[in-house]
């Protein structure tokens, strides 16, 4: 029978353990709270709950099959990346990632590991909008000419996205799969009314080249709470409103040209029956069909790659105060590049990486709440985020992603590849070289005994952190020694000493507990041999140190 771990058991995450426990297939919970995983002990007490989502990894390469991600969209990327090498099959909630390069990423891991990868577009199995795209579909609405979804409530307010990114991949996808073609133009306005940063209103328009047209307003900030999307056709007119109790209605209502004036003909509503299923618990199932059957859901990572890309023109065009993107098509249903409509000579390299809030500034982004010095140099697809500093002196390489309210400098070197997650501060001293994970809050020192009344920055001693290193959540470095080669640092550890590459550090102070592939899965040697059984890589263990042989 197939296993499935929920990460994240918040707002939505609780949702999808009540559901996949309901279909007797949820075998883990894994969340960094311990108050809510005592809740949730308290009412599935035969499920194990989990704080660190490594520690998870660890387990699922024996006992699970999937991974259901529900946690903050910055995290999708990361956390599904970490699952798929592990060769899990995934479920991720909206956005699938937050740019198209990551989103890619995964989509392309997915198939190398013949894994599934599907996405929460949870529309798509309610079935009042199953039933509205057969009525599309078998021409009972005639030709349709244009469509506007509402999405608007009084309620959570998001700090870590804004509203175009928190509500409207749903109608986004839901969009896409009943016209079953892209946009070639997209074009938003919002208004900033509760954070001066963050959109809480928008209205995207999408452009399609069958002529239909397509308009989705999205809220935080509503008197009420209104789920509703409208279909025009030549013939009839059809209306999903899920917060009614009469889900689909259709209005055969009629035009006619009298002395070639429009006349309208209005007529009664007429109630489509649909079936009283959860869409959710239907999402559920069909991702545990997915992988009985070895197909590919119809929320694949694909549909979720053409998703994020309609989401990434809209943020250019809210970005630039409504102006029109031009999308253009590759034939496939993919979209390979995003331009200004007004501008056919502008390529990809020209065009800088953009996220949903913030601004570009030469081909990398920082939120406009960040602040960078003068005399800084950052690669190519960097992202820095909100209430970050980079300090001048400092080098930062290409496509990192650099957290929330991080400090970085002076003098600093990263190398390129790094994720630098939430309220780490990388001092003087401190050389990261490539794709270094450091985890949220985890520490760093450059003096060995600070004292607040006398000046030591002359006493610096240097930490080196080598390539592909895992630094856990509020892990200390203590400066003065070298972190090897795809290390593992354990969340808490505290580190005294230099460390071994692929070596695995846990406690305080952290002792070597064992040896960590480079995709990051733990190793079991037998006669200084050793195969990872994620990615295949293969090591021998020399003396007191391991290495990779493929």
């Amino acid at each position: 029978m197939i296993k499935v771990a929920v990460v994240g058991s918040g707002y939505w995450g609780k949702n999808l353990i009540r559901n996949f426990h309901a279909l007797g297939v949820l075998s883990a919970i894994c969340d960094s709270d311990k108050q809510v995983l005592r809740k949730f002990k308290g009412l599935y007490p035969e499920v194990p709950g989990i704080e660190a989502f490594d520690e998870l990894i660890q387990d699922v390469r024996a006992t699970f099959d999937a991974i259901v991600i529900s946690t903050p969209a910055a995290s999708h990327y990361d956390l599904a990346k970490k699952s798929l090498l592990a060769g899990k099959h995934v479920f991720v909630e909206k956005p699938l990632a937050i740019t198209e390069e990551e989103g890619k990423e995964l989509v392309e891991l997915a198939s190398k590991k013949q894994v599934c990868l599907m996405v929460g577009h949870i529309l798509q199995y309610h079935p009042a909008v199953l039933k509205l795209k057969e009525l599309i579909d078998s021409g009972e609405l005639g030709k349709i000419q244009y469509l506007y979804s509402n999405r608007l409530n009084i309620g959570k307010i998001r700090t870590e996205e804004n509203i175009l990114w928190s509500f409207a991949p749903h109608d986004i996808s839901v969009v896409l799969w009943l016209l079953a073609e892209m946009p070639q133009t997209v074009y938003a306005a919002g208004g900033n009314y509760l954070q001066s940063s963050i959109p809480d209103t928008t209205l995207t328009n999408l452009d399609f080249p069958s002529g239909v047209k397509a308009h989705i307003f999205v809220s935080w900030l509503h008197p009420f709470k209104e789920q509703k999307l409208v279909v025009v056709g030549d013939k009839k007119m059809a209306v999903f409103d899920d917060v009614s109790q009469e889900k689909l209605l259709l209005y055969p209502h009629k035009i006619n040209w009298v002395q070639r004036v429009p006349i309208a003909s209005r007529a009664e509503a007429e109630v489509v029956e649909v079936e009283h299923k959860e869409p959710l618990q239907e999402e559920c199932r069909h991702f545990l069909e997915c992988l009985e059957a070895g197909k590919a859901p119809r929320t694949d990572g694909q549909e979720g790659l053409r998703v994020l890309k309609v989401l990434q023109a809209s943020q250019i065009s809210l970005n630039q105060n409504g102006s029109k993107v031009r999308v253009w098509e590759n034939g496939t249903g993919f979209l390979k590049e995003v331009v200004p409509a007004e501008s056919v000579t502008v390529g990809k390299e020209e065009w800088p990486t953009t996220s949903p809030t913030g601004i570009s500034k030469n081909h990398f982004f920082a939120h406009e709440t960040s602040h960078i010095d003068e005399g800084v140099e950052i690669g190519k697809g960097s992202k820095i985020w909100h209430f970050s500093h980079v300090l001048a002196g400092s080098r930062i390489g290409e496509n990192c992603s650099i957290g929330q309210n991080v400090v970085i400098g002076p003098e600093v070197t990263i190398g390129s590849g790094c994720k630098i997650q939430n309220n780490v501060s990388i001092y003087k001293g401190v050389t990261l070289e490539d794709d270094v994970f450091c985890g949220p809050s985890m520490v760093f020192t450059n003096v060995f005994n600070p004292r607040a009344h006398i000046r030591r920055m002359d006493e610096i001693r240097l930490t080196h952190v080598r390539k592909g290193a895992t630094l856990g959540a509020n892990c200390t470095i203590v400066c003065g020694h070298v972190i090897g080669s795809h290390a593992f640092v354990g969340a808490g550890a505290v580190i005294t000493t230099d460390v071994a590459d692929y070596a695995l550090m846990l406690g305080n102070p952290a002792k070597h507990k064992g040896w960590m592939c480079s995709c990051g899965v733990s190793l079991t040697f037998s006669e200084n041999k050793a195969t990872c059984q994620a990615c295949g890589g293969k090591y021998t263990k020399v003396g007191s140190q391991i290495v990779r042989e493929s």
